[in-house]
């Protein structure tokens, strides 16, 4: 193999501490450089995926081995820092590796000359541990040019015919969040049939091949830690043969959601002839039930959960109140933790271990729950992506710190969304902020139900929990880098834009809620709220997304045929898919309206449903046809069969002789513009005022721009007048006026504070509103159905002046989208007014 300026890399090597470029040639177009490892399973398979990516980078396969021996020239040499392997690297190449000792997750990778072997050179990858090893690796494919998604969505690596890469010295950050994984849960559409029936047949469910594809993802992305699949569809965790070794070989720890203590599946793993699942009258066998978990997992690597649920998702069986719960926890989480302590050997303060504050979980704590200082709490969003509480002060110093979990996919009422990816970027990146300035940082694990087609959310998350400092760039600036490195920088700032207003159209109203029904119990489709103001609404929305859907198309033609699919796949699907719920939801709307409005294009628009339709039918069924039936059985269009899936009746109407619309363009069947109210509305965007109290949020909002009370704020006992917002607004006539305080359905930041603001109008007395809506309140069901909540003040009879709102913070961490003036006979709109509303 031919090494072009070998000799002279070796004269430039540098000292650690000096990170001078190095370009190391991998592949000169001939031959690469083989991979040497630690012996041991986990490393033998961080070597065989880096194998795996210089062979599709290169079309040459690199050997793999063990020993120096095999060394000629240069070599990749993959190990922990105490290894035989990396030990004899660092004394050949007199590296220092103490940055190292004790630290977690990190690695060097550097150039290596050797000074025993003239003409040999290594590219050393030591890990502090063996996590910090598999890093090392998986940046170095990064770096290569090799996406995460090379394997889930098909972003295939692409030829070349020359692979360099700097060796300078790099000794890798540490990450932010100490354990960062997913959670998989609602699979019974995707992930467990494809596994099942198409991925690992000889399994017939999810099992070890599976759980290895979604390990090595977990490594592409640096998480490390799962919560296993639950539902009773699918073999619990421990149940199916290879399933625990797995994780061992790619050392991932094993956790289990809020609602299966001690590594037990409750739902397929209590027995019904065990007695009923009450501790209070049945504490016996649950605990022998958890010591025989423990004692079988004991070897592994694991996070284990604390306190007790009902046998599923449900409240604890044999308590009628919060302080019952409160006293029976704490026994529970006594004697949990004394059996852990016995069957491990060791003193349950040195185990990982977590107590999810999930649901009624939230209310045993309020009510005065003491829950051990090493014991990490996790705090949860409301399953709609607002977290709803994090740490105190006080809490803040607890030696087991804090975490969160946080839904990007959820099933259950008043809604589910577990069918495409809709929640906000800019969302995520504003409570995920919450969360680190409030030092939840032990543990942040996401609801990725089936994985797909979530991919660019689960990335962000993971992305953002092993590199806070990502929490920095506003979304947008992550979203096109993203973009850049699965389509190329070509097509970047188009397919950024096109997720982008994906996003966007997603915040008001999700795909999933566009049948206005809901769930738990399941309530019919409803008339939409974007019709109420005679379609106007509607028609507007539906030309945002015909428009979107024009521009996804165009571009998915003019990108190369290696990102077709992976477009499709985590892109085109959702955008496409979105819009056609819409369309056919809102043109079934818009055919009742106008046949009371007596137009006659409603059988016009019933064929345009069952077109839209047809479409999601078709874009599933090609979903699951890519790559020769790679994905079959992955995607589904009917999850739960909730109303808003279910194919609908399509009305026709009697249409006069001669006006049959479907087929005739005659002018009565040209529909008119609806009747256009007078538009008495000024929509204020929070972003038209400053404040030494409030921070942007960006992206944020029904305008993109949304502003934040100060997380550092203290909260106040009243107004005091200091740093205001102030917004202006002129009115032309004497009229009744309505302010309406538009925000979003955060909650309080900590159990300390409120969510309050004060507003006055012109001077006058303060008007103090607290957003705090409580459990699952109809209020609670509006709010996260429509990412907004609201608040309105009555002005009777302002007079026609110029006029002035003095908005105060009182709590910390307030989210203000917009003020709407409403003149006396504005219309109600669903989502914000017109762009173009009466002028200030």
């Amino acid at each position: 193999m031919k090494w072009a300026g070998l000799a002279l890399l070796l004269s430039a090597f540098a000292a650690p501490h000096i990170a001078r470029a190095q370009p190391v040639t991998l592949f000169d177009g001939g031959a690469v450089a083989p991979v040497l490892h630690e012996p041991g399973r986990t490393m033998a398979l961080a070597a065989q995926l880096l194998q795996r990516d210089l062979a599709a980078l290169t079309g040459v396969s690199p050997p793999t081995a063990t020993s120096l021996q095999s060394c000629s020239s240069l070599c990749i040499v993959i190990g922990q820092k105490d290894s035989a392997l990396v030990r004899a690297v660092a004394a050949d190449g007199a590296v220092d590796l103490r940055p190292l000792e004790g630290q977690w997750e990190r690695y060097v990778r550097v150039l290596v000359p050797s000074r025993r072997h003239p003409g040999r050179a290594y590219l050393l990858i030591a890990g502090s541990d063996p996590r910090g090893a598999v890093w090392g690796v998986t940046d170095l494919s990064r770096d290569l040019g090799v996406s995460p998604w090379e394997w889930w969505a098909d972003v295939t690596p692409r030829r070349t015919d020359r692979l360099v890469i700097d060796g300078a010295w790099r000794l890798s950050d540490a990450p932010s969040v100490r354990y960062r994984g997913i959670f998989l849960n609602d699979e019974d559409w995707g992930l467990q049939p494809w596994a099942a029936r198409t991925f690992e047949p000889e399994t017939g469910d999810i099992g070890p091949k599976t759980y290895a594809k979604i390990f090595e993802l977990l490594w592409r992305l640096k998480a490390n830690m799962i919560w296993p699949a639950m539902h009773d569809v699918t073999r619990p965790f421990y149940t199916v043969a290879g399933n625990a070794r797995t994780a061992d070989d790619y050392a991932i720890v094993v956790g289990t959601s809020h609602a299966e203590p001690m590594m037990r599946n409750n739902v397929r793993e209590w027995r019904d002839a065990w007695g009923a699942f009450n501790y209070v009258e049945n504490k016996p066998a649950l605990l022998r039930y958890w010591r025989e978990r423990v004692r079988e997992v004991a070897g592994h690597e694991n996070i284990y959960t604390l306190g007790l649920r009902g046998r599923h998702d449900s409240g604890m069986e044999g308590v009628d109140s919060a302080q019952a719960a409160r006293d029976v926890t704490a026994d529970v989480v006594a004697q949990q933790r004394r059996i852990l302590t016995q069957e491990t050997g060791r003193p349950a303060a040195q185990l990982p271990q977590v107590m999810t504050l999930y649901k009624e979980v939230l209310d045993t704590y309020r009510a005065g729950l003491n829950i051990p200082d090493d014991v990490t709490i996790v705090w949860p969003d409301d399953n709609y992506g607002y977290l709803h509480q994090l740490s105190a002060a006080q809490e803040q110093q607890r030696p087991g710190g804090a975490g969160i979990y946080y839904h990007l996919s959820y099933w259950g009422r008043p809604h589910d969304y577990t069918w495409l990816s809709s929640t906000h970027p800019a969302l995520v990146r504003e409570q995920l902020d919450r969360a680190w300035r409030t030092q939840a940082r032990r543990l942040w694990v996401a609801n990725v139900g089936d994985i797909k087609p979530g991919e660019f959310l689960m990335q962000y998350f993971l992305d953002i929990a092993f590199d806070a400092r990502l929490l920095a760039d506003p979304p947008r600036v992550y979203l096109r880098r993203w973009a850049e490195r699965q389509f190329g920088p070509q097509a970047a700032d188009a397919v950024a834009d096109v997720m982008g207003t994906h996003f966007d159209l997603a915040f008001p109203r999700r795909p999933e809620f566009m049948g206005w029904g809901q769930t738990e119990p399941t309530r019919p489709n409803a008339i939409s709220d974007y019709v109420r103001t005679g379609g106007e609404e509607a028609e507007r929305r539906l030309a945002d997304y015909a428009a979107l859907v024009d521009r996804t198309d165009r571009l998915a033609a003019a990108l190369p045929a290696d990102r077709r699919d992976a477009f499709f796949q985590m892109v085109g699907y959702n955008v496409r898919s979105a819009a056609n719920i819409n369309d056919r939801m809102l043109r079934l709307d818009l055919a009742v309206v106008h046949a009371k409005q007596h137009r006659t294009d409603m059988n016009r628009l019933s064929d345009q449903a069952r077109a839209a339709h047809a479409r999601i039918v078709a874009d599933t069924a090609a979903y699951n046809a890519q790559r020769n039936g790679k994905w079959r059985h992955m995607m589904s269009m009917t999850q739960r069969d909730l109303p808003v899936f279910q194919e609908p009746f399509y009305p026709k109407w009697d249409i006069p002789a001669g006006e049959d619309c479907a087929r005739t363009q005659t002018p009565s069947c040209r529909s008119p513009a609806p009747a256009i109210l007078t538009n008495r509305i000024l929509s204020l965007p929070a972003i038209a005022a400053r404040s030494a109290d409030w921070e942007a949020a960006p992206g944020l909002g029904s305008g993109g721009a949304a502003l934040r009370s100060r997380l550092d704020l203290p909260s106040r006992p009243g107004p005091s007048g200091a740093h205001p917002l102030s917004y202006r607004f002129t009115t032309q006539e004497r009229t009744d006026v309505t302010l309406r305080i538009v925000a979003l359905p955060v909650h309080p930041l900590t159990s300390a504070n409120r969510l309050r603001i004060a507003v006055r109008v012109d001077g006058g007395d303060p008007t103090i509103l607290d957003y705090q809506s409580f459990g699952r309140s109809e209020e609670w069901k509006r709010n996260v159905l429509s990412n907004s909540a609201t608040r309105d003040i009555r002005l009777p009879q302002l007079p026609a002046a110029a006029h002035r709102i003095d908005l105060e913070a009182l709590d910390p961490g307030f989210l203000l989208d917009r003020i709407d003036v409403r003149l006396d006979g504005a219309p109600d709109y669903y989502g914000a007014p017109p762009v173009d509303p009466i002028r200030q």
